[in-house]
């Protein structure tokens, strides 16, 4: 039997949330250094994880399966693919960053520093479980389970809309979940009738589903996932989360709990119901471009740092989809890309942002003004972090939106010329965000604004080197992804369609 590579990368986080929580409540310090070091053993298992992938096989790897509850056909099984390990790379190389930024975020807090940083590890290593689950029921049972150190992190830490954005938060979850229970559970139904029970992805897959059974299972998931994801008009609990949270806990909500949405929507929207997915496609694109539209529109209009990279989220997640259901092997590639550069990219802002409103002791753009002149490193980075949201050229988030664009162009022309317009307001809601910050005269009440410290620029060095250097050489992360995304695609049984190209009349007598 080989070595458990996966139960030993999703059981490290959670010992160590244990310990962690064990500590004398005396001793913060002893509880942040032991906390940091389980996510760079976390973050070391899953390189060696990667070290032992092989990156031309397309399916699951590394994979585990024992029996767990045998009169529901129920299993333990992990393994990975690429699109899956590539999100396990994100989750543990952004824990290690969370930790490091928000070193002193809950000193002094209603609960206690040991509590916080113990519930961190405890969703890391959920959210891993749910990235390597093969099994149906094992990966619901972990997404629901992923709420739990979320909620708590959300109403235990942050400002004073923190309960309300936690009950807001948890509720849109669990509605989500409750929906996507139903189709678990009808999916168990038609296993059952058509031999022995399992909830084996690689079983239900085989399993004969009627085109209205499988469109109304579809929807149970879609909406589950879609909640998570967060597409208009089931995401407005994200910003006030987002708002009411602490930094780190923003960005392990919108850079890693809520790829679970987008994932699940590969795994098992697309996996489980080809049929109802290229179905529900002009739908589900048309959801995509409103988000993306909607989101930067709204991100413009705000005043609020956090939620105004809350909404920018929104829109990103947009174009996330819109290249999932595109349904080509270029648009479902750059989704996959896009996730683990967006992580990258909305964590630097969030974690620059605060300590940005810490300093300051307002979250307001307008009060803000001038901070570059005193705050140089902090700016620069600010700016790069920005620039990567937009997706400027040269960094690794343009890769990932041109592979979404030009392969929902050859699927749906007018999809792509409309999502194309949330760059441009992209570049219009980080520049004017930057400007208000970062330039002209500086305010007064700025003054006691302090540049970053070593700590802090240690935290976000990493994922600013990830962003220059996977836009300069995307190839390995794409590499990893590809044979992933064309098992997917093969199994929904579509192919790319031929490029669209412009005719032009030709005149009467010219060479051809």
């Amino acid at each position: 039997m080989s070595f458990p590579w996966l139960t030993v990368l999703m059981v490290v986080p959670l010992v160590g949330a244990v310990l962690v929580a064990a500590l004398p409540r005396s001793r913060p310090e002893l509880a942040k250094w032991t906390a940091l070091g389980v996510s760079l053993v976390s973050l070391g298992i899953s390189l060696a994880v990667l070290a032992q992938f092989d990156l031309d096989s397309g399916g699951f790897q590394l994979s585990e399966q024992h029996e767990w509850i045998e009169p529901l056909g129920v299993h333990y099984a992990l393994g990975v693919d690429g699109i899956g390990l590539t999100l396990i790379l994100m989750t543990t190389i952004l824990v290690p960053i969370v930790i490091v930024a928000g070193w002193n975020d809950a000193d002094g807090a209603r609960w206690s520093v040991k509590t916080f940083f113990a519930l961190m590890l405890a969703l890391e290593g959920l959210v891993i479980g749910v990235f390597a689950a093969t099994d149906v029921f094992l990966f619901y049972v972990l997404f629901e389970a992923a709420l739990v150190p979320a909620y708590f992190l959300i109403g235990g830490y942050g400002g004073a809309r923190r309960s309300y954005a936690a009950l807001k938060f948890l509720m849109f979850s669990l509605a989500g979940g409750l929906l996507m229970l139903a189709s678990v559970i009808g999916m168990w139904v038609i296993s059952s009738s058509q031999g022995d029970p399992s909830f084996l992805l690689a079983d239900m897959k085989d399993l004969s589903v009627g085109t209205v059974e499988g469109r109304w299972l579809f929807l149970g998931f879609f909406i589950a996932f879609a909640v998570k994801a967060p597409m208009v008009p089931l995401h407005t609990w994200l910003p006030d989360a987002a708002s009411a949270a602490t930094p780190g806990t923003s960005v392990l909500l919108v850079s890693v709990l809520d790829k679970l949405g987008t994932f699940g929507m590969i795994r098992f929207c697309l996996g489980l119901f080809p049929e109802a997915s290229e179905w529900a496609s002009p739908v589900v694109i048309t959801l995509a471009v409103i988000s993306i539209l909607y989101g930067a529109l709204l991100a413009i209009g705000q005043d609020h740092m956090m939620r105004l990279i809350a909404f920018t989220s929104v829109s990103h997640f947009g174009f996330i989809v819109l290249g999932i259901f595109a349904l080509t092997s270029q648009s479902a590639s750059g989704s996959t890309f896009y996730m683990f550069n967006h992580g990258l990219s909305t964590a630097a802002l969030f974690l620059i942002a605060g300590f940005l409103i810490q300093r300051r002791g307002s979250a307001r753009i307008s009060d803000f003004g001038g901070v570059q002149k005193i705050a140089p490193i902090m700016a620069g980075l600010f700016l790069i972090a920005g620039l990567a949201s937009l997706s400027l050229p040269g960094l690794s988030t343009f890769v990932g939106e041109f592979l979404v664009l030009a392969g929902t162009f050859t699927r749906s022309t007018t999809a792509a010329v409309f999502a194309t317009l949330g760059i441009v307001l992209a570049a219009l809601y980080i520049l004017l965000m930057y400007q208000r910050t970062m330039t002209g005269p500086l305010r007064e009440d700025n003054r006691g604004v302090t540049d970053m410290v070593p700590r802090e620029i240690v935290a976000i060095a990493p994922a600013v080197v990830l962003l220059i250097g996977l836009g300069l050489f995307p190839q390995p992360i794409l590499d990893l992804v590809n044979p992933a995304v064309s098992e997917t695609l093969e199994h929904v049984q579509v192919g790319d369609p031929e490029p669209k190209t412009p005719s032009f009349p030709i005149a009467e007598g010219s060479s051809k």
